[in-house]
């Protein structure tokens, strides 16, 4: 299929950075009101954007235990990652693997040529090769998308406003009450709602990416049923994973392209839409195909 953009969606997501961008001038605006010195405050933020851009990745992989894989090692892996990347249009980003028996993918890094696809063994060792073929799929259309910059940037002030609200104690240079000033503590109370605002602009905003990154993999492969039947096949096996890898692993689920469940807060703020949703709007993109 030929690559088309969801013009939808991206209005949609676009609308949901713009109103992130509103809740962070807001934020930003206050911190200037309640630190008497805001160039410490932008150096920080500086700081932490680029620890946070630039290493973000090897966190990811670090987390997951995963390891660069070369092709002596996993030659398959690599033939299917390399022709994929063409179809795609994509330099051939890294390919790694982790050893978790969670049925798991993912993407990070900070642009199409500083890219990394990971594949747990579980993955490989659950799905058949159309299946995992649709899976990667999926990875390279987030890094076409350059989701994993746009929810690094999206996310950067929502880390700010939750440090803040974690470790406010520590900011003592705010004004006092003395002064006719008030306390640090309403910065601290306004950092809060602004991570309550912006944690679900980005939960939404991960939700749509979902749904561009299924449909731009099922363009790559030409095969929306496949990746279908992959996502229902990782979200039933999921339930077959012991419960202490998969709550070692539940805080990469904005990565993975299955999320671990994780209870009723799980089931209200979800990074990723239901595979029941995904999984219709694959077949019929496939009946899309058929009808073509």
């Amino acid at each position: 299929m030929q690559w088309k953009p969801d013009w939808g969606l991206r209005g949609r997501m676009a609308f949901t950075m713009l109103l992130l961008f509103l809740v962070y001038i807001g934020f930003v605006g206050v911190l200037a009101l309640y630190f008497e010195n805001l160039l410490v405050i932008v150096l920080f933020m500086g700081a932490f954007m680029f620890a946070q851009f630039f290493f973000s990745d090897r966190m990811a992989l670090w987390s997951m235990g995963a390891r660069e894989v070369d092709e002596d090692e996993y030659p398959e892996l690599h033939r299917t990652v390399s022709r994929l990347s063409q179809q795609a249009d994509l330099p051939k980003p890294t390919v790694a693997v982790s050893d978790s028996s969670v049925p798991n993918a993912f993407a990070t890094g900070r642009s199409k040529k500083n890219a990394t696809v990971c594949v747990t063994k579980g993955i490989m060792r659950s799905l058949d090769q159309d299946e995992l073929e649709g899976v990667l799929a999926h990875e390279l259309a987030h890094i076409k998308n350059r989701d994993m910059a746009v929810m690094t940037i999206a996310s950067f002030l929502s880390s700010i406003a939750f440090l803040i609200v974690r470790w406010g104690w520590l900011f003592g240079g705010g004004r006092d009450r003395e002064g006719g000033h008030p306390s640090v503590f309403v910065a601290i109370a306004v950092s809060i709602v602004v991570w309550i605002v912006s944690f679900l602009l980005i939960r939404a905003l991960s939700r749509y990416r979902e749904y561009a990154a299924d449909r731009g993999g099922a363009m790559i492969t030409g095969k929306p049923a496949a990746l279908a039947s992959a996502l229902v096949t990782i979200s039933s096996r999921m339930d077959k994973v012991p419960k202490q890898d998969l709550r070692e692993q539940a805080e990469m689920n904005a990565f993975f392209i299955i999320p671990i469940k994780s209870g009723l807060i799980g089931s209200l703020f979800r990074t990723h839409p239901s595979t029941e949703k995904r999984v219709e709007r694959l077949k019929e993109m496939e009946r899309e195909m058929e009808y073509a």
